[in-house]
């Protein structure tokens, strides 16, 4: 919470500190049981007491505390002080028996095992993959299989696909696992740090611990258990660091463990940005809060925002490229995946196209044969074949009726194109190179068809605001060629305006009509053999319309092979692989994740978030070939059901106090009413943070997303029960009353454990259950339960 001023009396002892600097470890061995001896003070007598009086005196005695932490800070800066909270440890012991009961079963890929199993092997060859979030959880299932001797060789076929005797099952699912039981603990920590009381902790710890989705989401191979740890570790140092006194030894590190966490969070999903907003949120507000306390100079104020963003930043940066450092060095062999990547950065692989284009000519000339990639997005060749466009498309209008100019996906020998110089007949190379550079004009004359690149004011056949590209044919009718490119190489500088193989991207465009040759990302009909369209756009200036140079090989009659020799002894690629900088490496694998979005269409498990509040769906990850046994993805539905009820009872709260505040009726004490606001502000901030942007996002969505949003959404129902707590303790004088609310709360977490006790069977899959038990089961016709055997 935001620091309150100093009493006089705190004031006061730190005018004696220089007595004090002797005693800090004597002090440091009492203040635990000073502090619990002023909770059970407060305890005692709490209805004696108007409870107004309770957070000033709290934040008294941390304050006092926190002043002999500097104390002692300052007289010795590496002490460490560890303290050992039981609740902690039985939440850990708890979630620690549920997470890793039967954790090897079953011994078969389940869900998404599939991908990051895999992933998590080809760290293990060191084999290049593309994935579009970042490596960290990834590398320590990794690091965790590697620990215990697995080579990673199994190939993760398809999901209920038996492991081998090879695959160290436990050792896979450890990190999620681990991730999955430290959860409990820290939710804990987190709402201790709130300043609710114990038993509301503890509860929240528990929530966590039999949160059915949770639990089976934790026992596999699966990136959200080490997302939600990292980003809960986050927000909890951030409390710390925002609740320690500036520019002292604590502070920073717990500035630098919040970023560190955070950016962690990060680096295993990128929705882990989404919590770095929150703490951005809650940095941001705990300084609008002190702006209007004029103890603090503006000096102070501006340095220690400064502070605070350089810090968060640098720590970030470091983590982030080191872990993707790390990623790149790791990975340094060609693999399945690569074809994504650029030709620069498959060539600087080993095996691959490095060895396809290991002693291929650099420059470009009169005569080369090539195959143009393209650079950016989905990966394919320039293409041709004999077939033309039809005189007519399905709206009715017409076409050139040329032959077909397309980009195909895979490596054919219709990819191949010759450049000629426009002035010279002959299509081989000559005795003098005439290399081709930055700003000349071309023609590309297809190598199977013998016909030339071409463009017109026809409309394209799928995008018709942009022009038709085709291979010239003379029909004889008053359609005249115009083929003629103009080469425009955007990376001239580092190639001193020479046309490159692999190194070189450029731009074609148009001379005629000064438009680019464009990857138009549209896939053309049966008739273009559902090849992708290939268009020239007046809007030049798109990544779709970036090109360069793969394959490479000079023209040449027999007589020629002389020259050829001169040729390949001055103008060799490297027999080495060509080298790229971490930087060019990082910049284009970062684009590569951030543009290169494969959409998947149309799964029978996916859902939509409106469907997530109230788990409407949910998503079946394994089932027993044998028997109806299965995994699926389920909530505890007491758990969900709550916590979106209590999304709506802290928001009528919200309004209803700030409407009584307006009439100047103060309902709650002003330090009650700050945190009220501050706890249930950040858990519903946090909330909405993590489940608003999926209304927004164009790809197919599961329940698993909605996992993040659920923590917070827990955290707000554990704010919520402490507020009913305190204002029945406040505003109702019938004991009765509150009796009633215990009781309906011990029901209510009996609910909880009945419903996570029955519904274990979908979590662990152990329990072979008949067709009807199955259907008792489903509670919902949304659930899409599997029932295979009678």
């Amino acid at each position: 919470m935001d620091p309150i001023p100093e009493s006089p009396e705190v004031t006061l002892r730190n005018r004696k500190s220089p007595k004090r600097g002797k005693t800090c470890s004597a002090e440091n061995n009492t203040e635990d049981k000073q502090n619990e001896r002023n909770e059970k003070s407060l305890k005692n007598n709490k209805r004696a007491q108007p409870l107004s009086e309770e957070p000033e005196k709290l934040k008294a005695n941390s304050s006092a505390v926190r002043d002999k932490d500097g104390e002692c800070d300052r007289a010795n800066p590496f002490v460490i002080r560890v303290k050992l909270d039981g609740a902690s440890v039985l939440l850990f012991l708890v979630s620690f028996v549920t997470r890793f009961y039967r954790l090897t079963y079953p011994n078969g890929v389940v869900f998404d095992e599939i991908h990051y199993g895999r992933f998590a092997a080809l760290y293990l060859r060191n084999t290049f993959y593309f994935d579009q979030h970042p490596p960290l959880g990834k590398m320590l299932i990794a690091g965790a299989s590697s620990a215990v001797g697995y080579s990673g060789k199994f190939e993760f076929p398809k999901i209920g696909s038996e492991y081998d005797a090879s695959v160290p099952v436990f050792a896979f699912r450890f990190i999620p696992a681990l991730c999955g039981t430290l959860l409990a603990p820290v939710v804990y920590s987190i709402l201790r740090q709130i300043k609710l009381s114990q038993r509301v902790c503890i509860i929240g710890g528990f929530l966590i611990c039999f949160d059915n989705a949770l639990l089976t989401h934790s026992r596999f191979i699966l990136m959200e258990p080490m997302l939600l740890l990292f980003s809960s570790v986050g927000i909890l140092f951030v409390l710390k660091f925002l609740d320690s006194r500036p520019f002292t030894i604590r502070w920073w590190t717990f500035g630098a463990l919040a970023a560190a966490a955070l950016t962690a969070g990060v680096c295993v999903k990128y929705i882990g940005f989404y919590s770095y907003f929150l703490a951005c949120y809650i940095i941001g507000r705990h300084v609008w809060m002190q702006l209007p306390d004029r103890t603090q100079s503006n000096f102070y104020l501006i340095a220690k925002s400064i502070a605070k963003a350089t810090l968060f930043l640098a720590v970030s940066a470091a983590l982030y490229l080191g872990c993707f450092y790390i990623h790149l060095g790791t990975l340094y062999k060609a693999g399945p995946h690569d074809s994504v990547m650029t030709s620069a950065f498959q060539a600087s692989l080993d095996g691959g196209l490095a060895s396809i284009t290991k002693g291929q000519p650099l420059r470009i000339q009169h005569g080369s044969q090539i195959t143009l990639k393209h650079t950016h997005g989905r990966v394919c060749w320039l293409h041709s074949h004999a077939h033309v466009y039809p005189i007519k498309y399905k709206d009715g209008r017409g076409s050139s009726h040329q032959q077909q100019v397309t980009c195909y996906g895979f490596k054919d020998v219709n990819n191949w194109w010759i450049v000629k110089r426009p002035d010279k007949e002959s299509i081989v190379v000559e005795d003098e190179p005439d290399y081709i550079e930055n700003g000349d004009v071309v023609q590309l004359v297809h190598g199977v068809t013998s016909r030339a690149l071409n463009s017109h004011d026809v409309a394209s056949p799928m995008t018709p605001l942009s022009q038709e590209v085709s291979c010239y044919i003379d029909y004889n009718i008053s359609m005249p060629a115009n083929l003629l490119w103009k080469v425009e190489i955007i990376n001239a500088k580092d190639s001193k305006n020479k046309w490159n193989a692999i190194t070189s991207q450029l731009r074609l465009v148009h001379v005629d009509t000064s438009a680019a040759l464009k990857f138009t990302g549209e896939q053309l009909p049966d008739w273009g053999f559902n090849q992708f369209e290939i268009a020239a756009d007046r809007r030049q200036f798109s990544i779709d319309t970036i090109w360069n140079v793969e394959e490479h090989r000079y023209t040449q009659d027999k007589d020629k092979k002389d020259v050829l020799e001169k040729l390949l002894k001055t103008e060799m690629i490297p027999i080495e692989p060509t080298k790229l900088s971490f930087w060019d490496k990082f910049s284009e694998l970062q684009m590569k994740m951030l543009f290169h979005a494969e959409k998947v269409e149309g799964h029978m498990y996916s859902s939509e978030p409106l469907d997530w509040p109230l788990m409407d769906k949910g998503i079946a990850y394994w089932v027993d070939s044998a028997s109806n046994a299965q995994i699926h993805l389920l909530g505890n539905l007491v758990i969900w059901y709550s916590a979106t009820f209590a999304i709506v009872v802290y928001g009528s709260l919200l309004v209803f106090y700030l409407i009584r505040r307006r009439r100047k009726i103060f309902d709650l004490s002003e330090n009650e009413w700050q945190q009220f606001r501050f706890g249930g502000e950040i858990f519903l901030v946090g909330y909405f943070i993590h489940y608003l942007p999926y209304f927004f996002m164009e790809r197919t969505l599961f329940l698993y997303n909605y996992l993040p949003a659920l923590l917070y959404k827990i955290l707000l129902l554990c704010f919520v029960l402490e507020h009913i707590q305190l204002a029945i303790r406040k505003f109702v004088k019938i004991q009765l009353v509150s009796v009633i609310f215990n009781i309906i709360l011990a029901v209510w977490t009996a609910g909880v454990f009945y419903f996570y006790s029955k519904y274990s069977v979908f979590s662990y899959g152990t329990t072979q259950l008949s067709a009807d038990e199955v259907l008792q089961l489903r509670l919902k016709d949304t659930w899409d339960l599997i029932v295979h055997k009678p």
